[in-house]
């Protein structure tokens, strides 16, 4: 095989990316950036290098639109080969679209999820399919369609790597945003741009293009370049911060402040634990138990477990029988006060916060819920005044928590709409 420079095909911030997939660290690998970042070109380049190295390892590129096949990840997969001086030892066939290492027989298949028979069917003579591939993966419905062909695929095998390539679409609700924020110690989230890639990769047309829309449409070339999660403008929370908390952290907070949200019918019940820093203005959600059709002694367990000094909980007042059964398990509950204008009021408050910072790991539902809520649209497009009462469970149990603080100086519900250009 011929000996290239890793310099010379893979852009320099995925060089620890490169050494992780060679030392089988992980299995699930979503790259996500902006034009020119080349997430695909890299996953283009793994995929045969890795298979050259496994005489056992198959691989299985896919897009939601079979049609799209061999113009994009077909013709990026010859220009790996080419770059990486292997094309002698690979056979190109179109049809079926497959290319296949002639020393060993191994096989790289192209399939289209818009044929999902064909992909539950998908069968290798040798070996197995170590490599999977979603370009563009954010065109796919879903995180469960998904998982349904990973299922099907992931199969027979000790190792396997599976890409995902996709700009950031500009909705945090959009379901692969939100995808990217669920932890799995089996996986890793790689970012990158077009600014860490050599020039004379791109060309000085490219570089052009990027700084005339940066100058022109700054937004937009966050976007579109950088890859950023800029948003659509209807979201109701802009100082979110989606990071660890250490136990370090934890062990210094001193105003920490609980809440239950109870669920109903199929919502789930809610209690949250975080900690406001006055003096900066910040909040910090670090405990969560998110459960649907909860009994009482499972919710009594995961409190003690958190709330080992049996500190006051604040909880939602519509609930007066499920408050008197914690209180006869030994809890302090204190039912929230509600009102007129009292949800408006706390999400207000809540907007106005210097940054709300959210551990992923420990409350993956309160990042998903505050990073996602956003206002709905009427019939023009337009933008509602009201607040959205849906998907917002941990919301309402951190207003409940922090009632103390959120009725201490009011602050004018408009502030929040003007803040989306709602009059």
């Amino acid at each position: 095989m011929t000996t290239v420079k890793l310099s010379d095909i893979i852009a320099p911030s995925f060089y620890d990316l490169h050494k992780d997939i060679k030392a089988d660290r992980h299995t699930h690998y979503w790259l996500k950036g902006g034009r020119g970042s080349t997430k695909s070109s890299f996953a283009s380049t793994e995929i045969p290098l890795g298979m050259m190295k496994d005489p056992m390892a198959n691989a299985v590129i896919i897009r939601k639109v079979g049609l799209y096949l061999k113009d994009s990840v077909y013709e990026q997969l010859l220009w790996a080969i080419e770059r990486l001086g292997v094309s002698h030892l690979w056979q190109c066939r179109q049809s079926p679209l497959e290319l296949v290492y002639t020393p060993t027989g191994q096989r790289i298949l192209f399939r289209g999820a818009d044929k999902p028979k064909k992909l539950k069917s998908t069968k290798v003579r040798k070996g197995y399919i170590r490599y999977v591939w979603y370009e563009e993966a954010d065109e796919f419905g879903g995180m469960e369609e998904i998982r349904t062909i990973n299922q099907s695929l992931l199969r027979g095998g000790a190792t396997y790597t599976v890409f995902y390539t996709f700009n950031p679409p500009k909705s945090q609700r959009n379901w692969i945003n939100s995808e990217v924020l669920v932890p799995r110690s089996d996986k890793i989230v790689h970012h990158s741009d077009y600014r860490s890639v050599p020039a004379e990769w791109l060309g000085e047309q490219f570089l052009i293009e990027a700084k005339h829309l940066e100058q022109t449409k700054p937004e937009q070339y966050r976007h579109e370049y950088l890859g950023e999660v800029t948003g659509t403008g209807a979201e109701v929370f802009t100082n979110i911060t989606i990071r660890p908390i250490t136990d370090e952290e934890i062990k210094s907070f001193d105003h920490i402040k609980r809440g239950i949200d109870w669920g109903y019918g199929a919502d789930p019940f809610v209690y949250i634990t975080a900690h406001f820093d006055s003096k900066r203005n910040r909040l910090f959600i670090f405990y969560e138990f998110f459960r649907c059709a909860a009994k009482y002694d499972v919710i009594a367990n995961a409190i003690r477990k958190e709330n080992t000094q049996n500190g006051t909980i604040i909880a939602e007042s519509a609930e007066p029988r499920s408050n008197d059964e914690l209180r006869d398990r030994g809890f302090h509950i204190r039912t929230a006060v509600k009102g007129p204008g009292s949800v408006e009021h706390g999400i207000t408050w809540l907007q106005n916060l210097e940054e709300i910072v959210i551990d992923g790991t420990r409350c993956p539902n309160a990042a998903r819920e505050f990073n996602e809520y956003e206002l709905d649209r009427d019939s023009r497009g337009e933008l509602k005044a009201d607040f959205p009462d849906k998907n917002n469970h941990t919301i309402d149990a951190i207003r409940y928590a922090l009632e103390d603080y959120i009725g201490r100086k009011i602050v004018k519900s408009t502030l929040s709409k003007r803040k989306l250009g709602i009059y």
